[in-house]
Formats: C-alpha cells, sequence, structure tokens
C-alpha cells in the first residue's frame, strides 16, 4: 500500500498543508500567503503570522484533504514543521498537527523545516543518492551541508551574520522596491548593470568557510544615501556580489569534499535564476549532477514537508505527543560553533 503523509508548515509567513504519497505525487498543496499583511512593515511580524496562521491552517488542511479526495482516516502520518522559525507560527502548526494525530490515531512527525528543505530535491528526483552537497539559501538561513542521509547532515559552513535571503530582504527596503524582497531584488536588477557600484564580497578566498552578508548589506545602504546610483544598477551590483559569495563559498566545499552524487541547492534564494545557472555551471566543472527543485518548492511549502514525513516514517522515525516547538533547531548539532550569529544555525 503506498504511504499517504499529511504535511502542514507555518514556520515564517507562508500557510500549508499538502498531501504527499511514498511514489513522489504531490496529491495536494493548499497555500495561503501573508504578503499583503506584511508589506507596510517591509518585513515578516511575527504575532500577525502567527493570527494568520490560526486563521488559515484548519482550513487549508479541509481542502487539502478534499482536493486529494480522502478523509484523515486514510493518512498514515501526520508531519508537522516543529522548528525552527518564528516560534508562535511553529507552535501553531504544531500543536495542529498533534491535534490530528491525536483525533485520527496516526503518528507524529515532527519535521525540521531545514530537513524539509534538505531532503525537498529527493522529492522530485527519484534518482538523487546520498551523499550530495546541499547549498540552503533561505531568508533565515544560509549553510552548506554535506546530505548523508535522513536525519544525517554535517555542516561544513553557516552564515557568521546575516543570511543571504534576509540581505536581499533588506535591499529591497532599503531600494523601495517591495516586500517579497528577493523577487523585487532579481526584478529590478535586469535594468541594472551588475559592474556600475563598487560592493564587498565578504570573506571571498577566505580559509574560513562560512558566510557573510552584513557588510555588504552596508555597503549597500552607504549606496543607497549617497545618492549617486540607480536603484536598478544597486540591485544589480548587489545580486552580483551575493552571487560571488554563494560561488566562492560552495566551491571551497566542494574542493575538500569527496564521493558527492551532486550538488543541490534549495531553500527560498535557490529561486533565483542567476544563483542557479552559477550553480549549474560549478557542478558541471565538477563533474557533478546539478538538483534544484522547481522554484515554487525552494520556498516556505508543506509538500517538502510532507515529503520528510514520508522518508522519516519509512525509517520508523516518528515522534511523541509531547515533542516540543523549536525556534532553533540546528541540523547538526554537533557542528563547531562558529564566530558571530553562526551560534544560531
Amino acid at each position: 500500500m503506498v504511504t499517504l503523509i499529511l504535511g502542514l508548515e507555518s514556520s515564517c509567513d507562508e500557510t500549508a498543508a499538502a498531501i504527499v504519497d511514498g511514489e513522489r505525487r504531490i496529491l495536494a498543496h493548499r497555500l495561503a500567503g501573508q504578503e499583503a499583511a506584511h508589506a507596510p512593515f517591509g518585513g515578516v511580524v511575527p504575532e500577525i503570522a502567527a493570527r494568520a496562521h490560526v486563521e488559515h491552517l484548519a482550513p487549508l488542511v479541509e481542502a487539502a484533504l478534499a482536493d486529494a479526495g480522502i478523509g484523515l482516516d486514510e493518512v498514515d502520518a501526520i508531519a508537522a514543521t516543529a522548528g525552527p522559525g518564528l516560534i508562535g507560527g511553529v507552535m501553531v502548526g504544531l500543536v495542529t498537527g498533534k491535534a490530528l494525530a491525536l483525533a485520527a490515531a496516526k503518528p507524529l512527525i515532527a519535521v525540521n523545516h531545514l530537513e524539509g528543505h534538505a531532503l525537498s530535491p529527493r522529492l522530485v528526483d527519484p534518482t538523487l543518492d546520498f551523499p550530495y552537497l546541499l547549498l540552503l539559501v533561505s531568508g533565515g538561513h544560509c549553510q552548506l551541508l554535506r546530505v548523508e542521509g535522513v536525519g544525517a547532515y554535517r555542516r561544513l559552513a553557516t552564515t557568521i551574520d546575516d543570511a543571504a535571503g534576509e540581505a536581499f530582504d533588506k535591499t529591497a527596503k532599503l531600494l523601495g522596491l517591495g516586500f517579497p524582497g528577493g523577487p523585487a531584488v532579481e526584478l529590478a536588477a535586469r535594468a541594472g548593470d551588475p559592474l556600475s557600484v563598487p560592493l564587498p564580497r565578504p570573506l571571498l578566498g577566505s580559509d574560513e568557510p562560512h558566510f557573510s552578508f552584513a557588510g555588504l548589506k552596508s555597503a549597500v545602504l552607504r549606496a543607497a544615501e549617497s545618492g549617486r546610483h540607480r536603484p536598478a544598477d544597486i540591485a544589480a551590483s548587489f545580486q552580483a556580489a551575493v552571487v560571488d559569495c554563494l560561488e566562492d563559498r560552495t566551491r571551497r566545499a566542494l574542493r575538500d569534499h569527496a564521493g558527492l552524487t551532486a550538488l543541490v541547492v534549495a531553500g527560498g534564494v535557490a529561486a533565483n535564476a542567476m544563483v542557479r545557472a552559477m550553480l549549474e555551471a560549478l557542478a558541471a566543472e565538477h563533474e557533478l549532477r546539478f538538483v534544484a527543485p522547481p522554484g515554487w518548492l525552494c520556498t516556505d511549502n508543506a509538500a517538502m514537508i510532507a515529503w520528510a514525513g514520508v522518508e522519516r516514517l519509512a525509517l520508523g522515525m516518528t515522534d511523541p505527543l509531547d515533542v516540543p516547538a523549536r525556534a532553533r533547531w540546528p541540523l547538526d548539532p554537533g557542528a563547531a560553533v562558529a564566530r558571530g550569529a553562526g551560534v544560531k544555525a
């Protein structure tokens, strides 16, 4: 019998429910965004996000089950994001998952949101085998991980300050481009000159494996305040700087890690076309396959949470109903603490 998993996602500002089966079919996916609610603030407001999750999640679950043509009693387990993320939103999704699991007498699978991203490429590519190198790049995280199996991750690098996606969002806010910032900067950059604004590439060529984007963000602020550059040129120059940093750090990780099956990217910034093109070329240079989920599966979604549930259930990895929600939850708890804010990862 084919496994059916109901997945719930509520770690930031996307509320989502999905049904995914063991044959990698996404039978249903419902999502409610909150862009209009957060746009006036230029970023996500945690309390607004949590209240929206409360309002949206139950109807989304009902709609997803209806789309799949099944009842709750027909799913094999409930997979819910248990962290990391904005704790109010995480609690809404996890408590809902616990209630559904208890009511339907189904196993609960508490999914690390980052593991959802890490395993999402395997949802769309059944030939992707372990181990692979993952660039996990989003609004809250920027990491390089050696993915050795379900629940088995070796962190090779993390950000010591800001994540790349956060820098995209702050740059969009500084330039008045709107929210969400990543797509807005990418769109503006198409009309700009990436060589027109001199911007730094933090840690480029460094023996330290990590990422840093705080200095780049500050340089964008100075460029914007100078009044000497068009917003499109700043956006294009910023995007080029981020891509250069991601390429340099990923190249360093590839230098020290043999036996990989592929170079993989996931997370919201993975939807950026320039980032994808760079990584595809880097993979070809190292004679590796390049695997990237479609754009919608890179941003926060419940299909990746359901798929992580499929992978975990197959290995007997379920959780008790008293499993806690976590604002922070590293994929590699044994990784050495990075300087600066790297401790968050």
